[in-house]
């Protein structure tokens, strides 16, 4: 069985994500990490999964510190004062979901490398150090302090009015305080940590946050913030309440914080890089480590990706939705209303869906057809990274196999309508040519 997948090990609680795998992985950890950070979020499970991991971490005779309910940036950024930190988080998944997220120091998560060489060491049998070199656990509290002062030292005093949904999730540990520090004046909502999510769902997309929207019209706020059960994740809600997409968050960070580069995954909106004219755009896989690892690699400006993960490299290689909200604060504060900063973003005609085939069939198989089709039509040019992303003069189509159901994914995006709707039919003509013959 494969435990990794593109954010740390996450799973069911006690189906997958169980004390004694927490136990195996801290055991493994602390193999090679001999001070570790540990932090949680408040789901149900949370504490109980942290107590396997640093029992596993001891065992391995590695020196624990806990520094309690934090957001995944707060460990993250703590994790630059040891040889790695752990997040035990399922971030935006509902409550019954728990996970482990692996912090470098940079603030950089575990690299397929590093994942893959855990993973081997948690299905060997590790017996532990003697009980001389036993390791030890200690209690900071002072880590979210740290924090806010990093944040509070990059970002200017602003007063405008913020709503804050912290969706119950370990960001109310936080954000609601930092954007007060700066100056605002700021209404929280579901600022009372509870792992159960009562108020939402911790993923933060438009259909979640229907109050955050009618809370910043009633208000007169200047906009709403929006974060996931972690807080690593940051939406937004504009002043007329309207919420703001992920391709309109990252084009409107591109035009302010991008003056070289910017990283962005290939599903990513031409009104990105059309927001960033002058800059170098590197696209990667779908997925925040593979943006964050692509940002340190290039020495990018700035790397982000439309689920609501904002890289910001001077203060951490991690997705940081703490410090993108008081960045997001400042920028509004500083040129206008976030409604009329939308408004004037180029527009594109953009198109999804998908073709679901039958369980069992192979789909590298199906992607391989699909690529040899997609070659014929000559593209301008063609990107494999994730899936087949085609470009071609005024448009793109990405095609790309679901993750969790049998099912290819596509996409196009044109300068208008007719030829969006045209590379689209094209694309799902040639998925469904792809996906008949390896019925037989």
């Amino acid at each position: 069985m494969v435990l990794f997948g593109s954010s740390g090990i996450r799973g069911v609680v006690n189906e997958l994500m169980t004390p004694d795998l927490a136990l195996k992985a801290g055991k493994a950890l602390g193999l090679t990490h001999k001070s570790v950070v540990i932090g949680h979020d408040p789901r149900t499970s949370s504490q109980m999964i942290e107590n396997a991991l640093a029992a596993g971490l001891q065992a391995s005779g590695s020196r624990v510190t806990r520094i309690g309910l934090v957001s995944t940036p707060t460990l993250a950024y703590s994790a630059r004062n040891y040889d790695c930190g752990v997040m035990v988080t399922a971030s935006h998944n509902p409550s019954e979901y728990n996970g482990l997220k692996f912090w470098n120091p940079d603030g950089m998560a575990f690299s397929l490398k590093q994942q893959e060489e855990l993973e081997s060491l948690i299905y060997s049998d590790i017996k532990g150090v003697s009980w001389r070199s036993t390791g030890y656990e200690v209690t900071r509290h002072d880590a979210i302090f740290d924090h806010i002062d990093a944040i509070l030292k990059d970002v200017e005093k602003c007063s405008l009015k913020v709503v804050v949904d912290c969706g119950c999730g370990a960001g109310s540990t936080i954000s609601p305080y930092v954007l007060r520090e700066m100056g605002c004046k700021v209404i929280a909502l579901n600022a009372q940590p509870d792992g159960f999510f009562p108020a939402r769902d911790p993923e933060p997309i438009e259909e979640n946050l229907h109050v955050l929207k009618e809370a910043v019209k009633a208000s007169g706020a200047d906009l709403g913030i929006a974060h996931d059960g972690d807080a690593d994740r940051m939406m937004a809600v504009d002043d007329r309440g309207k919420f703001v997409t992920g391709d309109e968050l990252l084009a409107y960070f591109s035009r302010f914080e991008v003056k070289s580069s910017l990283v962005c995954p290939v599903d990513a909106s031409m009104m990105v890089e059309r927001s960033a004219p002058e800059a170098r755009i590197y696209k990667t896989r779908i997925g925040d480590a593979f943006v964050s690892e692509e940002v340190r690699r290039m020495g990018a400006d700035f790397g982000g990706e439309t689920s609501g993960t904002w890289i910001f490299p001077r203060i951490s290689y991690c997705p940081d939705g703490i410090y993108a909200a008081a960045k997001l604060v400042e920028l509004v504060s500083k040129n206008g209303k976030l409604s009329e900063a939308i408004v004037s973003l180029p527009r594109y005609p953009l198109k999804r869906g998908g073709i679901k085939f039958a369980h069992g069939l192979d789909k590298a198989s199906i992607m391989g057809g699909i690529k040899a089709e997609i070659d014929l039509t000559k593209p301008a040019s063609i990107n494999t990274l994730d899936g087949i992303r085609a470009d071609y003069d005024g448009g793109w189509v990405l095609v790309r196999p679901s993750g969790t159901e049998p099912k290819i994914r596509i996409t196009a995006e044109a300068e208008n309508s007719e030829r969006a709707e045209s590379l689209y039919a094209r694309a799902e003509s040639i998925v469904k040519r792809c996906i008949d013959p390896c019925r037989q």
